[in-house]
């Protein structure tokens, strides 16, 4: 026979399971908001106001979730980058399966999904390419990009730093241009042909 302690410990945790649903829904919806706000007005003319009003939440419920309008974008920029290691590892390993192990080749692969990310979030890739993003934001570009140096080096074998820094930085430049164009027909010629030309790069 259920127990005044059991069903109290059930009801407990449904209303725990329905708060924490609340909670996350407010969070996404806050991000959301938090991405079109920063997308139609940038980073710096945004105001917390702006993204809970667009959110249709509070400015408590923000502060519960995040520290600010800088941990909202920073957390949008490591949701991004989730979604594009994700893209290339994918790429790479579908290469792989395929009976792939050219490094460059593979290299390319990743590059192509990357890119491909770049141009399906077009608004989201080219907000944190703008240079308006919050304070020490530029820091933290330079160590993604070593990390994703870093991680460029696994695909080769030998010591081919110096090539990996090449690599790394032209497809750098390239999802810059990708992002920051306003034609996308134009984007994606040029993502094709700096992956052409990547292509004919020789390895040492």
């Amino acid at each position: 026979m259920p127990t005044m302690s059991s069903d109290t410990d059930r009801l407990v945790t449904g209303v725990t399971a329905r708060t924490s649903e609340r909670g996350a829904a407010t969070r996404v919806a806050l991000l959301v908001a938090a991405r079109e706000v920063f997308v139609e007005s940038g980073f710096a003319e945004s105001g917390v106001t702006d993204v809970v009003s667009r959110a249709g939440a509070s400015v408590g419920s923000l502060y519960h979730h995040f520290s600010g309008k800088a941990d909202l974008y920073l957390t949008l920029f490591d949701e991004f980058q989730i979604r594009q290691t994700q893209r290339t590892k994918q790429a790479v390993q579908a290469v792989r399966a395929e009976g792939e192990n050219d490094p460059m080749r593979l290299f390319i692969a990743g590059a192509r999904a990357y890119l491909e990310g770049c141009l399906a979030e077009r608004e989201i890739s080219a907000l944190f390419l703008r240079g308006d993003g919050p304070p020490g934001f530029e820091v933290i570009m330079r160590d993604r990009l070593r990390q994703w140096a870093k991680r460029n080096a696994t695909l080769f074998e030998g010591d081919e730093g110096a090539l990996v820094v090449v690599l790394t930085g032209a497809l750098a430049a390239a999802v810059s241009e990708v992002a920051l164009s306003e034609d996308e027909d134009a984007s994606r010629v040029l993502a094709e042909g700096v992956l052409a030309i990547i292509g004919q790069i020789r390895r040492p």
